[in-house]
C-alpha cells in the first residue's frame, strides 16, 4: 500500500473510531438521564391525587444531576408545580437583556388592556382587567414574543380561563391549548399569577393568603400552563388570574398557543 493511501486509511480509521466513541458517550449520557428518571419516579408516584402525579414544590426528576441541569435548554430549569391543572415554571427562560428589550419596544405603545366580548369576539374594556398592554405590529409579530402587558400598583386581572367559549375566536385559530406567561421585571411586591383551583394548600395573592397556588413574578422566569386537558377538552381547573400589584411594576409577555395558525 502506498504511503499516501496509508495516511488516508489511518485518518479514516481515526475519524471513525472517534465517531463511535462519541456516540457511545452520548448513549451513556442518555441512559443516565433515563436511570435518574426511573429512580425518582416511583417515590413521586406515591404522592398521587385524583390519578395525577404530584411533585413536591421545587422538585424535578433530575435533582442533583449537574449534567442534566446543563442540558435543560441551556440554563433553563423546568419546575413542575402542578399536574392538575398542568403548570410548569421555566426558570431563567429569558435573559435580562431580552426582558429589557421587550419592555423598551412595548412602552411607547401601551394602551388600556381589553377582554374578549363573547357576543362579538372583539376586545372591550372591563374592570376585570385593569392593566395596560399592546399588540405587536405585523412585522414585530415575526418575533418570538407576541404580546406585552404591564401591571402598575393596584392593577390586577381577576381569575379567568384562557380557552374560548364563543364561536368568533374559535374560527380564527381554534381553541387556546396552552399559555406561556413570561415575566419581564423584578422587584415586584404582589402581582403573583394565581391558580385558585390548583394544589390543596394556601398561597399569597396580592398580600392576602388564599387557597390555591400562586407563582411570584421573577424576571426571566416563565409560566407554561395548559387550558386543555389530555382528553382534548377545556380544563376548568386552569382558572387563573393576576394578583394585585402592591408596589413596583409587573411587566409580562404572553404567548397563546392555539390549535392552528391564526390569519
Amino acid at each position: 500500500m502506498a504511503p499516501s493511501m496509508k495516511i488516508v486509511f489511518g485518518l479514516l480509521t481515526f475519524v471513525t473510531f472517534g465517531m463511535i466513541i462519541g456516540a457511545l458517550f452520548q448513549l451513556a449520557f442518555i441512559r443516565k438521564l433515563e436511570d435518574s428518571y426511573g429512580t425518582d419516579f416511583p417515590s413521586f408516584m406515591r404522592r398521587q391525587k385524583n390519578g395525577y402525579l404530584q411533585l413536591p414544590r421545587g422538585a424535578t426528576f433530575w435533582d442533583n444531576d449537574k449534567e442534566a441541569e446543563l442540558l435543560r435548554l441551556g440554563y433553563v430549569k423546568p419546575e413542575v408545580i402542578s399536574w392538575l391543572p398542568r403548570i410548569l415554571v421555566l426558570h431563567n427562560f429569558l435573559s435580562m437583556e431580552e426582558c429589557d428589550y421587550l419592555r423598551a419596544i412595548a412602552r411607547p405603545h401601551l394602551q388600556v388592556s381589553t377582554v374578549v366580548d363573547t357576543k362579538t369576539g372583539k376586545g372591550i374594556k372591563s374592570n376585570v382587567r385593569t392593566s395596560s398592554g399592546m399588540f405587536l405590529s405585523p412585522e414585530e409579530k415575526k418575533y418570538p414574543m407576541i404580546q406585552q402587558h404591564r401591571y402598575e400598583k393596584d392593577q390586577y386581572y381577576k381569575p379567568h380561563h384562557d380557552y374560548f367559549s364563543d364561536t368568533f375566536n374559535l374560527k380564527r385559530g381554534g381553541q387556546r391549548i396552552a399559555t406561556m406567561l413570561m415575566y419581564l421585571s423584578d422587584n415586584v411586591e404582589g402581582g403573583e399569577t394565581y391558580f385558585p383551583m390548583a394544589g390543596s394548600g394556601e398561597c399569597s395573592c396580592g398580600g392576602k393568603v388564599v387557597k390555591g397556588l400562586s407563582v411570584k413574578p421573577v424576571q426571566g422566569d416563565a409560566v407554561l400552563f395548559w387550558s386543555m386537558g389530555l382528553d382534548g377538552q377545556s380544563d376548568p381547573s386552569s382558572l387563573h388570574g393576576g394578583c394585585e400589584v402592591l408596589s413596583g411594576e409587573k411587566w409580562s409577555a404572553t404567548k397563546w398557543m392555539r390549535q392552528r395558525a391564526t390569519s
